[in-house]
């Protein structure tokens, strides 16, 4: 309370005069009736634009989860486009080109959204920690990728998070298709630009043209086939024996991943006791 007089004793004449100002604008702006429009006017402008500027930081706290739902939305489209592909490749397969499919009780392939808390590209083993785990139904294995690209595999997997290995990881290895062509080979980081990999052994006779489009080959339980992965650079070949060494540009960039999608193969466990047993079965010495 000592303080507070000793306050108000020291800073008196500038209350006052404060008092006064506030007064006579009061008297000022009431009496003449175009001061009272100008200050009706300058205080809406001073207002609007509080306004405008509290709008703006309620927009910016809102927009992570606006950015949440669009990314949902986008898993939603992007697993519902790769079950129909599938569908109709099957079906052209089957010889019913003039059909469209009907969906599958189970979808073959789903999308969960992870959000990305920790990521490496610099290092010579690269990987990058998601906020899904098993919780979520996140297994290991399963495959990551962003809106542009495949970024890599589950390793890891605790109740909240998982540990992704990234493409950026000589360790991993993709397998990989020319768009336009049949043929396909391995995606592997020689550890120099982590916007480029190398695809290796792509066989000699393989036709295609710089800039052409490279995307998964689905010869396996964790990427669909069609997934983009880059585009063929027109750098020199690499020949050795009967295969090419091409350089392609990744999609994912990978220094500003946020959001990824993790795939769920619902048919895994399927596709691989069938394998199992058909590797079993034709070792001689099972018999």
């Amino acid at each position: 309370m000592k303080e507070f007089f000793e306050f108000f004793r020291r800073y008196l004449r500038w209350l006052v005069l404060l008092v006064y100002v506030i007064l006579s604008c009061m008297l000022l702006f009431r009496s003449d009736p175009y001061r009272h429009h100008l200050w009706l006017t300058s205080a809406s402008t001073v207002s609007g634009a509080l306004y405008e500027v509290g709008h703006n930081i309620t927009s910016f706290f809102s927009l992570r989860e606006a950015n949440e739902d669009l990314n949902h939305r986008n898993a939603v489209l992007e697993a519902e486009v790769v079950n129909l592909r599938e569908q109709i490749n099957r079906m052209k397969l089957a010889g019913f080109t003039d059909t469209m499919p009907t969906p599958d009780s189970v979808a073959h392939f789903e999308f969960v959204v992870a959000n990305v808390i920790n990521n490496s590209i610099h290092h010579a083993q690269n990987y990058l920690t998601v906020d899904k785990g098993s919780l979520d139904g996140i297994r290991p294995e399963m495959g990551v990728i962003d809106h542009s690209g495949v970024v890599g595999t589950v390793s890891a997997v605790g109740p909240h998070y998982s540990r992704v290995i990234s493409l950026l990881n000589p360790n991993f290895r993709l397998s990989c298709k020319i768009k336009s062509s049949l043929h396909f080979g391995s995606l592997v980081w020689d550890g120099i630009d982590p916007s480029e990999a190398l695809l290796e052994e792509l066989p000699r006779h393989t036709v295609f043209e710089p800039g052409d489009t490279v995307v998964t080959s689905g010869y396996s339980a964790v990427f669909p086939a069609g997934l983009p992965v880059g585009t063929i650079m027109p750098d020199k070949r690499d020949h050795k024996e009967n295969f090419f060494t091409l350089r392609v540009k990744l999609f994912a960039d990978f220094s500003r991943l946020s959001n990824v999608q993790i795939v769920k193969n619902n048919h895994r466990d399927e596709l691989v006791g069938v394998e199992t047993n058909n590797i079993v079965n034709s070792d001689p010495s099972s018999k």
